[in-house]
């Protein structure tokens, strides 16, 4: 039997805004364009949700709905940086991971769970961790297949734990309202309607025929729901994109020299495990959060790849010098390359420990 997670980001953008901007907590806060400019609702706090704002919608019809609204403009930098972060969180627990988007994704722990007592007791340690680590709450539904641990996200939010077991599938299933089924919109839930299916139990006194008939090949897909059938499995993405290497001090940090020193500490880090998984990058990035959790990074693209810690100091002044990291204080720094290039390319060093060996002969680089 397959232990499968599922977890939800609570109102994501516009937790993120409020946990960075104070004065944006308890107040109806809308991530989007501005109303006087026809932008759309990006993401919306709870409280906005309140007064029937949604993703999608007009922000001009966001603001007749909730005149005290607050419109903020996306970060997306920001978005990227926190879930990267709650990515490697889920990967201290399961390889397997299948993200959907910024805020969501699945995880198959089958082969983990029993480490930690169930699959429930490592949902509750990765809600736990991201609260922790990231003071954002995330929602979690746990099941056996993918379909019911996605519905079993959305049942106890915000920072929920919604668990659905198999001999209690079936009657959860025939309970439940068409509308909540994952993959069945407006659309097709109107389609339903003309059936007379409204929940579960209407939707399985159809045969796989009927159903096929009326909705083509994926009536197949909602004759399995609705008997708490789904084999979809949990597609770990294999090809990596980025590899980066952060640390967060213990206090706020305006001393150049030691954040040259962490640098350092983390730039051979990543050389180790650029020199494992054979990688070589095109693109260095600093990333800086300042004290009052605004995060900026500064990149650079070369011709020159970066595979070892010396290639990595070489480019970071630069970087720094497009920050305030000196003056103004810092809560943590990191180092991301990606933009990585296949072993055919012929551009790529021989091997990190050849660069060592004929690259530059020493580590006693100029701060920024």
């Amino acid at each position: 039997m397959r232990k499968i997670i599922h977890i939800d980001m609570d109102a994501f953008y516009a937790s993120v805004e409020q946990r960075d901007n104070p004065q944006y907590r308890g107040r109806p806060l809308i991530v989007g364009g501005r109303p006087e400019r026809r932008g759309v609702v990006a993401a919306c706090s709870y409280e906005a949700r309140q007064f029937g704002v949604h993703s999608a919608m007009p922000s001009s019809r966001a603001l007749k709905l909730c005149a005290d609204a607050v419109f903020v403009k996306p970060r997306f930098d920001a978005y990227r940086e926190a879930s990267q972060h709650i990515n490697r969180i889920f990967r201290q627990y399961t390889p397997m991971i299948e993200p959907l988007s910024l805020d969501e994704a699945y995880l198959d722990v089958t082969a983990y769970a029993s480490q930690y007592g169930s699959a429930t007791e490592v949902a509750r340690a990765i809600k736990q961790q991201i609260n922790n680590e990231l003071q954002l709450t995330a929602s979690a539904g746990i099941s056996y297949n993918k379909f019911l641990a996605k519905i079993a996200s959305d049942m106890d939010k915000p920072d929920g734990l919604y668990v659905i077991r198999p001999e209690a599938a079936q009657a959860f299933i025939e309970q439940l309202e068409i509308r909540k089924f994952f993959g069945i919109g407006k659309v097709t839930e109107k389609k339903m309607h003309e059936l007379g299916v409204y929940t579960g139990a209407d939707l399985r006194k159809f045969s796989q025929i009927q159903l096929q008939t009326r909705f083509g090949r994926v009536g197949n897909y909602y004759y399995s729901i609705a008997r708490g059938i789904d084999d979809r499995p949990v597609k770990a993405s294999r090809q990596r994109k980025s590899l980066s290497s952060e640390t967060t001090f213990e206090n706020d940090v305006r001393d150049k020299k030691l954040v040259w020193q962490t640098l350092q500490r983390l730039a051979a880090g990543l050389e180790q495990t650029m020199t494992k998984k054979n990688l070589a990058a095109r693109t260095l990035t600093l990333k800086v959060r300042y004290a009052d959790f605004k995060i900026v990074t500064r990149s650079h693209t070369g011709t020159q790849l970066i595979q070892t810690e010396v290639q990595m100091l070489a480019g970071l002044p630069t970087l720094l010098k497009k920050t305030e990291v000196g003056g103004k204080p810092i809560r943590l720094i990191g180092i991301n390359l990606s933009n990585f290039v296949a072993e055919s390319d012929p551009r790529r060093q021989p091997s990190a420990s050849e660069v060592r060996e004929n690259g530059p002969g020493t580590r006693q680089m100029g701060l920024f």
